[in-house]
């Protein structure tokens, strides 16, 4: 992968809210929470941001909508600015939230399956006319719930003592 230059440019905050699709206040967000590094001032006290910061609100959206915890992006966002020491930390750290990405995934891909095998059997409902003789959560893959109540509790809990209060679930904006 080849490593674009580092831009010269500046923006303001609108130009910022404008090349990254996010809000003014949005941006001001993710600045209070301590998740925007290296801003700058120009001469009359206004923020100054460039490129990388377009790139940084994009990934900093894409960890928080893939469930990663405010904790977790502020821990992050400390280790890049330690600097290059801080390599393999936070490698272990993304690899982490990509386990449960993928975990997330593998989730929905069997709710996926179930609703689409509530809508065929509807849908086959509807062209006989009479209620076809397989439930569609049998149709699905037997049925089984998709987190048993054990392992929910046990997430929750485990989020907790991690201090991940604030986890929100995947796809969520902020």
């Amino acid at each position: 992968m080849s490593r674009q230059p580092i831009t010269t440019n500046h923006y303001h905050i609108g130009e910022l809210a404008r090349r990254s699709g996010r809000g003014i206040h949005a941006i001001r967000w993710y600045e209070a929470q301590g998740l925007i590094h290296g801003v700058t001032r120009d001469a009359g006290g206004r923020r100054l941001y460039n490129e990388l910061h377009v790139r940084w609100l994009d990934l900093m959206d894409r960890l928080r909508c893939t469930g990663m915890s405010i904790a977790e992006m502020r821990k992050y966002t400390a280790l890049v600015k330690q600097g290059r020491s801080t390599i393999e930390q936070r490698r272990v750290l993304l690899s982490a939230h990509r386990a449960r990405v993928v975990e997330t995934i593998a989730e929905w891909t069997l709710a996926l399956k179930l609703i689409d095998s509530k809508l065929d059997f509807y849908g086959e409902w509807l062209v006989t006319g009479q209620r076809p003789e397989l439930d569609p959560l049998v149709r699905a893959g037997g049925g089984r719930p998709l987190r048993s109540t054990v392992q929910a509790r046990a997430r929750t809990t485990r989020d907790a003592a991690r201090g991940d209060r604030n986890r929100r679930p995947i796809a969520a904006k902020p």
